[in-house]
């Protein structure tokens, strides 16, 4: 620790200098910029801006919205690229076993701690504070009394004051009876839900993404795919030979950690994958909190020694609304850096937030920052 401490105060590297006025960094950083793409960072103008302020990879998350409107805003990526002449890297996230609930009016729904809420696959019941339909027929067959659950808007906005904990009580047929643990507004098209902890019977490879890689994938020849709660090295290889059957056999597979599963089984996952994101948003409830920096720290740490790339997400989820991230955000994505990440991945920030591009900019001096260190 004596060596450690001695290191980080050498010259220039001193405490004075943190107040002194910033000399010109690197730029942009070495750590590569993930920037999602969405309805705040659609346009050219907005998404020129992005890759002059250091977006590396644009990344298509297929979870919401058609192909027509993923293929507009590609199209508005390409035309920016070329403006500001920069080869910008193209990312499609898969949906996979990912558990949804669609609000069809939009409207809010509120529930309190303490009352009921019955899980159905009854898609036909219209959502309400007691009853929250999903297109999933065997959750009941998947979880048992006392798992916890989590639904909301938490990995799309970074806010939990529109999510809920929900406590498994019992299981009737197909429905799943729930004590609710804190009351919250559920407000939004979309829901996702989340079981702590849980092995959920739905591959993880969909469909729907064998419909989107071999028709929208296959179109554009994209670069990357990040397979979403990835949880084995299987996943991996049954994307690979998917990919190979559609003439894709460049595209490059980033296994995304994003469960318990997958963390059992991250060595095997490790080796059969091209890269690996380490999708904080899920993990954070899977994990105890306090668990949370060994995982990144260890991940990260075996990535490096078997020379894979490496991406954090989930870092400054307060610029979603704010344009200054917080102390701890800030701290946060250094420390990830000096852990040794080599990408971040800006989800909510850019897809919806309201300063995507001072996102991207903010991030990157931060990265640039911790690289001199």
């Amino acid at each position: 620790m004596q060596g450690a401490s001695h290191m980080l105060l050498e010259e220039p590297v001193r405490l004075a200098s943190v107040l002194a006025p910033a000399k010109p960094k690197v730029f942009p950083s070495l750590t590569k910029i993930v920037g999602t793409l969405g309805p705040k960072s659609h346009s050219v103008e907005v998404i020129q801006g992005c890759l002059t302020a250091g977006m590396s990879v644009a990344r298509f998350d297929f979870s919401w919205m058609d192909a027509e409107y993923h293929q507009e805003t590609l199209n508005n990526l390409r035309k920016a690229a070329q403006n500001v002449k920069k080869l910008c890297p193209v990312m499609l996230d898969t949906l996979g076993p990912e558990i949804q609930v669609h609000n069809s009016t939009g409207g809010p729904i509120e529930l309190k701690a303490g009352n009921h809420v019955i899980i159905t696959p009854d898609i036909s019941k219209a959502l309400s504070a007691e009853i929250l339909p999903i297109k999933f027929g065997d959750l009941a067959k998947d979880v048992k009394k006392g798992d916890t659950l989590f639904m909301g808007q938490y990995l799309f906005t970074g806010s939990e004051t529109t999510s809920v904990w929900l406590e498994v009580v019992d299981t009737s047929g197909e429905n799943v009876n729930c004590l609710v643990k804190n009351t919250a507004t559920l407000a939004g098209p979309i829901f996702t839900l989340h079981a702590s902890q849980v092995h959920i019977s739905l591959p993880t490879l969909s469909e729907y993404d064998k419909q989107v890689i071999s028709t929208w994938c296959s179109r554009n020849n994209i670069d990357i795919i990040s397979l979403s709660h990835t949880r084995s090295a299987e996943d991996v290889r049954e994307l690979k030979s998917f990919l190979q059957s559609h003439d894709l056999p460049e595209t490059q597979i980033y296994a995304k950690i994003e469960n318990s599963e997958g963390l059992d089984h991250f060595d095997e996952i490790l080796k059969e994958a091209d890269g690996i994101i380490l999708s904080r948003g899920d993990l954070g409830i899977d994990l105890p909190p306090e668990n949370v920096f060994m995982f990144q720290k260890t991940a990260i740490h075996k990535c490096n020694l078997e020379g894979k790339p490496v991406i954090v997400t989930r870092v400054v989820d307060s610029m979603i609304d704010n344009l200054r991230p917080t102390r701890a955000e800030a701290t946060d994505v250094a420390n990830a850096v000096l852990d040794g990440t080599d990408g971040i991945l800006l989800g909510a920030e850019t897809l919806r937030g309201l300063y995507p591009v001072d996102a991207v900019s903010t991030v990157g001096r931060i990265c640039a920052e911790a690289e001199t260190v």
